[in-house]
């Protein structure tokens, strides 16, 4: 069984009274208190199922860390900072077992975070935990509930399950218990195969791809709210390797050709506004893989985090 906490303890590092930082904000809480957020965080330290390079398990204490120094601030709202109070529900204790075992202990976790009202911001992990973030929103029917899902990421991840679900399963996991509308942007030519598109496709699933993603943020987010126009409510998944190598080369499955961070911020922000919203995570931020030595990937993880929180706690 999986419980969470303890709640981790925030502050702000600048010394100057001036700067208001997230780490000001987010204030540790517990389940039972998360309703009297709007939005709370929960840690998921897990790379069991993944695919490429492990490292994603030390994702959430990076970005928090990271996501603690970033400033509320942004240019263009008013109020300024705009940003409400963010809770922090600590880091899930995982259940001992397959990855399946994990994956049902979640699930049962995350239930009980949409129980609260708030919108739960999962810090992971590797993208095998998508599937038990996500399909508590489906419900007992998964026609109950029309759930589309936006998924930020170099691949499709709808892989078969084989021997026992992998970080490039979820998806397939969630379309067999009703997912309703699949969006992937950011999809890399050369990164998945033709029997995993045609799936998708067969799905009614919609790519857009890095490529397209060039012809302008404004044109991708109407491709994906036509793309999400008959869905009940939304989910945004973000793996942190939907970005170009150079911009996080901390990940599971670093590739070039992908996006700019400034695209994945006013995308991220843009869907985050949506009233749809129930759920976001940020997935395969590996900091032990990360080179650079200012810890690139966990601050960009942490920026899009913060873009989202200031749209959703507002």
């Amino acid at each position: 069984m999986t419980t969470l906490g303890p709640a981790p303890a925030w502050s702000g590092p600048s010394a100057d009274p001036n700067d208001e930082q997230f780490g000001h904000v987010v204030e540790g809480t517990t389940l039972d208190a998360a309703a009297e957020y709007a939005a709370v965080l929960v840690g998921e330290p897990y790379d069991g199922a993944v695919i490429g390079r492990p490292g994603a398990r030390d994702g959430p204490t990076a970005i928090r860390d990271a996501l603690a120094g970033v400033k509320t601030h942004r240019f263009g709202r008013r109020p300024a900072g705009t940003v409400g109070r963010i809770g922090d529900v600590g880091d899930v204790t995982l259940a001992r077992g397959s990855v399946r075992d994990v994956q049902d202990s979640l699930r049962e976790t995350a239930a009980k975070l949409y129980d609260t009202g708030a919108v739960p911001v999962f810090l992971g992990g590797d993208n095998s935990l998508t599937y038990p973030n996500v399909a508590p929103l489906l419900g007992d029917d998964g026609d109950a509930n029309r759930v589309g899902v936006v998924s930020f990421d170099a691949h499709l991840d709808c892989r078969e399950v084989r021997e026992g679900p992998t970080s490039g399963t979820p998806y397939r996991q969630l379309h067999d218990e009703g997912l309703e509308t699949l969006v992937v942007v950011g999809a890399r030519d050369f990164e998945t195969t033709t029997a995993y598109a045609d799936y998708l496709d067969e799905r009614g699933g919609t790519v857009v791809t890095a490529d397209a993603v060039a012809d302008g943020v404004d044109a991708t987010l109407d491709r994906i709210r036509t793309a999400l126009s008959g869905v009940d409510s939304l989910y945004v998944s973000v793996d942190v390797d939907v970005l170009d190598a150079a911009a996080a080369p901390g990940v599971s499955a670093p590739t070039p050709g992908g996006l700019s961070s400034r695209e994945l911020f006013a995308l991220a922000g843009g869907i985050a506004g949506d009233d749809r919203v129930r759920g976001f995570e940020v997935v395969e931020c590996a900091p032990s893989l990360d080179p650079t030595p200012t810890g690139l990937t966990a601050a960009t993880a942490a920026r899009t985090v913060a873009r989202f929180l200031s749209e959703v706690s507002a």
